[in-house]
């Protein structure tokens, strides 16, 4: 039987799905990041799925969110995008710290994936930490830089205020160029990817990941570890195809 239990790993508020006769044994671990105004109770179906094929999952709740939410105006959450992904990658390395701690990660098979912000998240998570084994981005961005500057101009370009000097963006940009995937491709050192992006995507550039696709798989001597399923027509919402096809993927690297 599948279990889901609500627990916390340093604070940070998380559900984890597991086989309930092996919860207390060391098992390969994948962990997920939801989406902007989303939650971790809805990544529960690909939770779900990982976990009838062995794996531990863990679904945090960023920053401002879910259990974790405040009273803020949506503009107000707007502004806080980055610092969200920023605590995303800070709470990555507390989760995996405190299943270490708890010997709950299998011969170190820890794989991270997430939705929009949190593919987002992952993408730059492959700057920090070598000790991601393969990821998955589902409609997110490895072009950080560019997605912030897309997002700046469409607002401004939509007459909305933008609250930041030039010289704040700049110094913006030159932050999440330190995490941006695109600019640092070495760093992937031949980790299992797989993108999912919808090419009706509003939201998130379907060319960031595609483009990045393109040029990242020339430097994989082995170009099965990094996959693109783009979905023809599909906007900015993860497909019951896509969550199939990443789970089934995995399974097969991690």
């Amino acid at each position: 039987m599948i279990g889901i239990y609500r627990n916390s790993f340093k604070n940070v508020p998380a559900l984890t799905i597991v086989d309930t006769e092996k919860q207390d044994q060391p098992l390969p671990v994948f962990i997920y990041f939801h989406g902007f105004t989303s939650a971790k109770e809805h990544n529960l179906p690909q939770a779900y799925m990982l976990a009838q094929k062995g794996y531990r999952v863990i679904l945090p709740d960023s920053a401002f969110h879910g259990e974790r939410e405040e009273d803020l105006s949506k503009k107000e959450l707007d502004m806080k995008f980055w610092d969200i992904v920023y605590q995303n990658l800070k709470d990555l390395q507390d989760v995996k710290d405190e299943l270490d701690r708890l010997d709950l990660v299998l011969d170190r098979r820890i794989g991270v994936g997430g939705t929009s912000m949190g593919g987002i998240t992952t993408s730059a998570a492959l700057t920090m930490y070598p000790w991601i084994q393969a990821s998955a981005v589902m409609m997110g961005s490895p072009k950080i830089v560019d997605f912030a500057e897309r997002t700046i101009k469409g607002a401004e370009q939509a007459g909305l205020h933008v609250p930041l000097t030039q010289e704040d963006l700049d110094e913006m940009y030159d932050s999440l160029a330190g995490i941006d995937l695109s600019r640092q491709m070495d760093k992937l050192v031949g980790r299992p990817l797989f993108f999912w992006h919808g090419d009706a995507d509003p939201v998130v550039p379907f060319e960031h990941s595609y483009d990045f696709y393109n040029e990242a798989i020339k430097l994989y001597k082995n170009p099965e570890n990094i996959r693109f399923l783009r979905e023809v027509g599909r906007d900015h919402k993860v497909s019951r195809f896509g969550m199939v096809e990443m789970v089934n993927w995995l399974e097969l690297v991690l």
